[in-house]
């Protein structure tokens, strides 16, 4: 841990928080929610005990999504290490890739697998903590679509970075900024469903922006605007010197 690490530990924050945002997983929060509980939609946004059935499913949900993410930054840094001496020429192609990413959710050029989604069937698992396993799981690969330019720079990161647990870091904040939202939805639904109707009212600025944070972690993995960060950080914060 270091202050190199900060800048990109704090965009793999906002890429989990801005997968959950994304088109292809916020409007399915509230039902899946449901299934994973066991119950009907109706019952778990009315509230009540069966509301507060959703939380460890939920919890148990975003283990599950979290497990192939971790799995996915270890083995993204593990092949950096083993291409190190092309890690800087590895770093800028996958920063344009990012770019590119961005532009599609800038709506300045449209990917079209981009804009689908391969749902992957979990069985009949709902109302148990094992069947939320699974079915997080299942969605870590079947929405890997939709979420995959904000999985991918943020694997990119993973792959630049010096150790596969550095790398494995990175990945555990991008779950931890997509998963908490499921958990807080879990628990506090009833009061959310206007903030998360609104979010689905604006979900073309929410795009916008997704596509902006892309397009600029692109810019700086092309030009080495992390490194240069990280120097300012250190410039600033000299105490941040006694994390590394």
């Amino acid at each position: 841990m270091d202050a190199g690490l900060i800048p990109a530990m704090i965009v793999a924050l906002l890429a989990g928080t801005l997968s959950f945002l994304s088109p292809c997983v916020l409007p399915i929060v509230p039902p899946y929610l449901a299934y994973m509980s066991g119950v009907t939609l109706p019952d778990l946004t009315n509230g009540g005990a069966r509301r507060r059935s959703a939380i460890v499913p939920a919890i148990f949900f975003v283990l599950g999504l979290s497990t192939i993410f971790l799995l996915l930054g270890a083995a993204a840094s593990a092949l950096g290490l083993a291409f190190l001496q092309y890690q800087a020429t590895f770093s800028r192609v996958a920063g344009i890739l990012v770019m590119v990413f961005g532009l599609h959710f800038l709506g300045i050029i449209r990917i079209g697998f981009l804009d689908r989604e391969m749902r992957m069937d979990a069985g009949d698992r709902g109302g148990s903590a094992f069947g939320a396993y699974v079915l997080g799981l299942a969605f870590a690969f079947g929405w890997t679509p939709c979420i995959g330019p904000q999985l991918g720079a943020i694997l990119s990161l993973a792959a630049g970075e010096a150790s596969v647990a550095r790398g494995t870091l990175l990945l555990a904040v991008y779950a931890i900024g997509l998963g908490v939202p499921f958990i807080l939805v879990a628990a506090f639904l009833p009061r959310l469903t206007g903030v998360m109707g609104w979010m689905k009212r604006h979900m073309g600025r929410i795009e916008k922006i997704m596509g902006l944070l892309l397009w600029t972690i692109g810019l700086m993995m092309v030009t080495g605007g992390f490194s240069a960060f990280a120097f300012w950080l250190l410039e600033t914060f000299p105490a941040l010197a006694v994390l590394g």
